[in-house]
C-alpha cells in the first residue's frame, strides 16, 4: 500500500478571480476536504467588508491565522485539502506557505473589466463590486521568486482544474 504525503492547494487571487469555484471543484475531483477562507473571516470583517470598508493588514491578521491553523490541522492529519483565500500580498503567500512543504498556491490572475463583471453576476455575498478597486490596488502579483503557479482564469474551470492537477 502506498503512503503519499499530504497536500494542501491554496487557490489565490481577487474577488472574482473563482478561487471558490476553482477550489470547490478541484477538491471535489480530488476527493479532498474544502475550505472557503471567505468563511474563516472573523465577524468583524465580514461586516466591515459589507459596508463597502477595505480591510486593513491588521484586520487580516486574525484571518490569515485562521486560515495557516486550518492547513496546519489537515497537514498533522495527513489530508490533502484545498482551501480558497485572496492571498493578494507576498507577505501573506509567504505566511502561507512558509515552513509547509505541504502547500502549493495557484494564483488565477484576470482583468479588472473580467472580475468587475463576474460580481456583477454574482449574488448573495458579503463582498461587494465596490471594493474590487481596493483589490487591485492592494494586489501584488506572484512574481518568480514565488513558489506559485500563477494561472489565467479566464478560461472554463474544468480546463482550470486540468491545468492545476498537470501542475501537482
Amino acid at each position: 500500500m502506498e503512503c503519499r504525503a499530504a497536500v494542501i492547494v491554496v487557490v489565490a487571487g481577487v474577488s472574482g478571480s473563482g478561487k471558490s469555484t476553482v477550489g470547490a471543484m478541484l477538491a471535489d475531483r480530488m476527493h479532498w476536504e474544502f475550505a472557503d477562507g471567505d468563511s474563516l473571516h472573523p465577524a468583524a470583517n465580514v461586516a466591515k467588508m459589507h459596508a463597502g470598508v477595505p480591510l486593513t493588514d491588521e484586520d487580516r491578521r486574525p484571518w490569515l491565522s485562521a486560515i495557516e491553523d486550518w492547513m496546519d490541522q489537515r497537514i498533522s492529519a495527513g489530508e490533502s485539502a484545498v482551501v480558497a483565500c485572496s492571498a493578494l500580498h507576498r507577505a501573506y503567500r509567504g505566511a502561507l506557505l512558509d515552513g509547509r512543504p505541504e502547500a502549493r498556491l495557484v494564483f488565477l490572475t484576470l482583468s479588472p473589466a473580467v472580475a468587475a463583471a463576474r460580481l456583477a453576476a454574482r449574488h448573495g455575498h458579503f463582498f461587494p463590486a465596490q471594493l474590487l478597486d481596493s483589490q487591485f490596488r492592494d494586489l501584488e502579483p506572484p512574481d518568480q521568486t514565488e513558489r506559485v503557479l500563477v494561472i489565467d482564469a479566464d478560461q472554463a474551470p474544468d480546463q482550470l482544474i486540468t491545468n492545476i492537477i498537470g501542475w501537482l
